[in-house]
């Protein structure tokens, strides 16, 4: 298969170009109208397939469910906004609720299944903060162990690739050595870190933060804290939520100012609420959850955030035109910035020859019109 159009995202910037497509890899890139293409796209944009790093759910299903069909069913629609990669992400709940979730996914990447590519499982707690646990249920928080954890990667055919903790409460940081010694990217989150003990965990082998400003020690000109870690630290990376609810467009602007173009990180933490009609009663963890006009979720009757129900493309657009982060380095934030954090960013991330044919095809306005996993289109 051919596909062609005259603004083809290669080498950070737009060019005329052509892809030849065989057997889900991009076999070689040609200049613009050098063979007969089976899908011209004109003058639309032509993007690598975006990569979602730290999603619960859509379309009324969630991680913690352990329910393959509906886990089916996402990976299968979440091409209409351009996701191709995707961690499904657990919420910290009791051990048979954990085990049940990961055991689900390893058994359906291990029987098949159409749509975006499970890269691993994000496994958010549930060794966290008690004070910054925002609406992870406080019930379900654990102390951090080896041992246990051993269990969970074990359930879940070693697909676990991604774990947020509070490294304040990992002693000795034994899990946090442990998971970035066995191929289990460590991020930091749902922490009362201070600055001082976040360079001991990134010391120890932390090379992430999760949805920084969201659920972490706040800065302060003489408390930096984790949020200080983050803009201080620029070769770590940094996940943060891109809908302009949870942070402030100032306050995008400067993360991605600071973190630069090569290690931000855009999620959308969205919850089972993603892609259903406004409305509808729906739950995180256990604990009933609302979704308001704003599309934000909170924990009923409170103000307390509880997820997003953000859609990648639209975060890109947010970003871009609200607030005025540069192109490139908005794109990177979902393509190759996670692709490399996640250590694929040898098949994924780019469009280059030999690299998997994840694509987007985006209009001006950020519209998804048509995408490819692994050369097969979707949308």
């Amino acid at each position: 298969m051919i596909i062609q159009s005259k603004r083809i995202w290669i080498a950070g910037q737009f060019i005329a170009a052509q892809l030849e497509i065989q057997e889900g890899k991009i076999l070689r890139v040609l200049p613009y109208g050098s063979r007969q293409a089976d899908e011209d796209c004109g003058n639309d944009r032509i993007v690598p397939g975006f990569i979602d790093i730290h999603t619960h759910g859509a379309y009324n299903f969630d991680t913690n469910d352990g329910e393959p069909e509906g886990l089916r069913e996402w990976m299968r629609r979440i091409p209409e906004e351009g996701v191709t990669s995707i961690l499904p992400t657990t919420v910290t709940q009791m051990p048979d609720v954990l085990e049940k979730a990961v055991a689900n996914v390893a058994a359906v990447a291990r029987e098949g299944y159409e749509g975006a590519e499970m890269l691993g499982i994000h496994f958010e707690g549930p060794y966290l903060d008690m004070e910054y646990k925002g609406a992870q249920p406080p019930e379900a928080i654990a102390k951090a162990t080896v041992e246990q954890f051993k269990r969970y990667q074990e359930a879940a055919e070693g697909m676990i690739k991604y774990i947020t903790l509070a490294p304040e409460h990992d002693a000795d940081f034994a899990l946090t050595r442990y998971c970035s010694q066995n191929g289990v990217v460590v991020s930091m989150g749902h922490s009362s870190a201070t600055y001082e003990q976040a360079l001991l965990g990134i010391a120890n082998g932390a090379t992430s933060m999760t949805h920084v400003y969201n659920g972490m020690t706040p800065y302060h000109h003489r408390k930096p804290g984790l949020v200080g870690t983050a803009l201080r630290v620029r070769d770590i990376y940094g996940e943060v939520i891109c809908d302009g609810c949870h942070s402030h467009l100032a306050a995008l602007n400067n993360f991605f100012t600071a973190k630069g173009r090569d290690y931000s990180i855009m999620i959308s933490d969205s919850l089972r609420a993603k892609h259903c009609p406004p409305g509808g009663a729906y739950q995180l963890g256990g604990h009933d959850i609302e979704i308001g006009e704003d599309g934000l979720a909170r924990l009923k009757g409170t103000e307390t955030i509880a997820g997003s129900t953000l859609f990648l493309n639209r975060g890109l657009k947010i970003l871009v035109e609200d607030a005025m982060v540069p192109f490139d380095t908005a794109l990177n934030s979902c393509t190759i910035n996670p692709a490399r954090c996640l250590g694929v960013g040898d098949r994924k991330g780019r469009i280059a020859a030999g690299l998997d044919a994840d694509l987007v095809r985006l209009a001006d306005d950020y519209g998804v019109l048509q995408t490819w996993c692994r050369g097969a289109k979707m949308l």
